[in-house]
C-alpha cells in the first residue's frame, strides 16, 4: 500500500550561463552528473536522483520546470548554482513551479586547492556567490524552499536531503489522494471538524462521506473462504487468546472481525482510497467495531483516525509515507490519561481499539474484550506495549483562517507496571521539555486530542512538510518556554492575518 520511494524522482538542476564558454560548461555538466549520481547511489537518499542538463537561459529554465510540473514521477527539484547564474533568468520558471524544491548550497570540491588555485579555478567554482544570487530571487519571490548548506559528500548534508525527500514524497502522495469517511464525525466534537473544501485546495486530497450501509454491503459480500484465509493469518502472526481459536467461545467473533477487515480493505482498494475514518456512533449494520481491522490496515500503510477525524487520517498516511523503509512505525494516537507522580510524570497514550502494531514492542496479542461504548458486540483487537525511545506527536488543526501543524517531541518509556486490566495497545511517554510545559503549550496552540505518533520521524520531517504545504508549523521541544511560545503564537496570528 505504501509507495516504493525509489520509483519517485527528484530532479537535480544545475544553473550556469553561456558567458563561460563550452569548456567551462562541460566541466559544470561533468561535476553535476557526478554529484547527482552520488546522491542517487547514497543509501541515505530514499528516492531516485535524476541529473538534468545544465540550464543556461530563461528558456531552458522555463522548459525544465514545465517538464517537472508535468512529470508524474517527479516529486521535486534540487537546485544548485555551480557558477554564477543570473537570477532574472529564473523568474518565469519559478513563477510556474508547482513542485517543492530544495536549494543545495554546495560546491564540487570540498577543500580549497591551496597550491594550485588560480583564476580559472575561481571562474569555474562560484557556488559561494552564485547560490546567493539564486537565494535572492527565491526570497524576493517569497518561495517556500529548504536550504541545505554543506559538501555533497557530508553525512549531515545527505541526512537533511533525505529528510526533505521524504517530506516531498508525502506531499506528492497527497496530490489527488482520496480519503473516505464512513458516516459523520463524533457528535458535538469541535476539533475533528474542518473545511474539507479548503483542505482540498490547500493540500490536494479530497474527503468524502459514504454511508455505513455502502460499507456493510461490501462486508456482507465477503466469502467464507476469504475469512478462513485471514483467520489463518491472524493465528500465524499473533499470540492468540484461547477463546478466539477454533472451538473457542469467541471464535465466531474473530471471524466477524476478519470479515470486517476484508470488507473495509476491499472498499478502500475499489475506490482507490488512501485512508479512512469511522465513528462508534455511526456503524449501523456492523456486528462489532473495526478494531483489528483499523490496526492492520494502518500497518499496511492506510491512514486512519477515529470519530470522523479526516485531518488526522490524512496526516497518518503522510507520515507513513515519510517513514517508509525506516525502522519503527507511525500510528493514530490519543492522549488518554496522565501519571502525575512528581518523580515520574508521564502520558498514557492509547485509543479504544485502533493503534497500529507498527509501533509494537514484541509480538502483539490478539484478544477480545467488552467495550463500554458503541453498543456493539465485543470487538477483537491487538494488545501490546510500544517500544521505548525518542518519538514525536503531530497534530493538524483547522483554525478557521489557516491550518496549523503542531509537533511535540517526546520520550517513550517502558511501562513501570504491567497494566493487566487495560486490554488496549498503549504507549507511555514523557513530553518535552517537561509535562507541565509540554502539555500547556499543546493546549495553548489548540492541538487536537488526536495525533499521529511516530517513532521514526523527527520534527524536521514535519517542518519540511509544513513548508512544502505552506502552512503554519509550531514546535514544542526541549527548549520550549511558555512565555516565548505564547509570543510565537501571537506573531503567527498577526502574520497569517496580514497574509490574508
Amino acid at each position: 500500500m505504501l509507495p516504493d520511494l525509489k520509483k519517485l524522482e527528484v530532479w537535480f538542476i544545475t544553473g550556469s550561463q553561456h558567458l563561460y564558454g563550452p569548456e567551462t560548461l562541460q566541466k559544470v555538466a561533468e561535476h553535476a552528473t557526478i554529484i547527482a549520481e552520488s546522491l542517487h547511489q547514497s543509501k541515505q537518499i530514499p528516492v531516485s536522483v535524476v541529473c538534468k542538463p545544465t540550464v543556461k537561459s530563461t528558456e531552458e529554465i522555463y522548459q525544465v520546470i514545465q517538464e517537472a510540473n508535468a512529470n508524474n514521477n517527479c516529486i521535486g527539484l534540487v537546485c544548485w548554482m555551480h557558477t554564477f547564474s543570473p537570477a532574472k533568468m529564473w523568474i518565469n520558471g519559478l513563477k510556474i513551479l508547482h513542485k517543492p524544491f530544495l536549494h543545495f548550497h554546495t560546491q564540487f570540491n570540498r577543500d580549497i586547492p591551496w597550491d594550485s588555485i588560480d583564476m580559472d579555478f575561481m571562474n569555474l567554482n562560484q557556488s559561494a556567490h552564485g547560490d546567493r544570487e539564486f537565494g535572492f530571487i527565491t526570497a524576493r519571490m517569497n518561495l517556500n524552499r529548504k536550504v541545505v548548506v554543506g559538501h555533497w559528500q557530508d553525512e549531515e548534508s545527505l541526512d537533511k536531503i533525505n529528510i526533505w525527500c521524504r517530506a516531498a514524497a508525502a506531499w506528492h502522495d497527497w496530490q489527488g489522494a482520496k480519503f473516505v469517511r464512513f458516516g459523520d464525525n463524533m457528535r458535538y466534537v469541535a476539533v475533528t471538524e474542518g473545511d474539507k473544501v479548503e483542505a482540498e485546495i490547500k493540500f490536494g486530497y479530497s474527503v468524502n462521506t459514504y454511508g455505513v450501509g455502502d460499507l456493510v454491503q461490501v462486508i456482507n459480500a465477503v466469502t467464507n473462504h476469504q475469512i478462513d484465509e485471514l483467520v489463518k493469518e491472524y493465528i500465524a502472526t499473533y499470540q492468540m487468546a484461547p477463546s478466539l481459536l477454533e472451538n473457542g467461545a469467541a471464535h465466531e467473533s474473530l471471524r466477524q472481525a476478519a470479515k470486517i477487515e476484508i470488507g473495509i480493505e476491499t472498499f478502500l482498494e475499489t475506490g482507490n482510497f488512501k485512508g479512512f475514518t469511522d465513528t462508534f456512533e455511526d456503524l449501523h449494520g456492523m456486528v462489532q467495531l473495526p478494531g483489528i481491522a483499523a490496526q492492520r490496515l494502518m500497518a499496511k500503510g492506510y491512514g486512519f483516525a477515529g470519530e470522523g477525524d479526516w485531518k488526522t487520517s490524512a496526516l497518518v498516511r503522510a507520515m507513513k509515507v515519510m517513514g517508509a523503509g525506516l525502522q519503527g512505525g507511525n500510528t493514530f494516537m490519543e492522549d488518554y490519561t496522565y501519571h502525575f507522580h512528581p518523580d515520574n510524570r508521564m502520558v498514557l497514550g492509547a485509543h479504544m481499539l485502533e493503534i497500529c502494531p507498527s509501533i509494537a514492542d514484541g509480538k502483539p496479542s490478539c484478544e477480545i474484550h467488552p467495550l463500554g461504548i458503541g453498543g456493539k458486540a465485543d470487538p477483537v483487537r491487538l494488545v501490546f506495549n510500544s517500544a521505548a525511545g525518542a518519538a514525536i506527536n503531530a497534530s493538524i488543526v483547522d483554525l478557521g483562517n489557516r491550518f496549523r501543524l503542531l509537533v511535540n517531541e517526546v520520550l517513550a518509556v517502558k511501562p513501570i507496571q504491567s497494566l493487566p486490566k487495560l486490554p488496549v495497545a498503549r504507549v507511555l511517554w514523557k513530553p518535552y521539555p517537561n509535562m507541565h510545559t509540554g502539555c500547556a503549550a499543546w493546549i495553548l496552540a489548540g492541538g487536537a486530542h488526536h495525533t499521529c505518533y511516530s517513532q521514526n520521524l523527527t520534527k524536521e520531517h514535519l517542518e519540511d512538510f509544513a513548508d512544502i504545504a505552506g502552512i503554519e508549523f509550531t514546535h514544542i521541544g526541549k527548549q520550549t518556554e511558555i512565555s516565548s511560545f505564547k509570543n510565537e503564537l501571537r506573531w503567527s496570528e498577526v502574520y497569517y492575518k496580514l497574509n490574508q
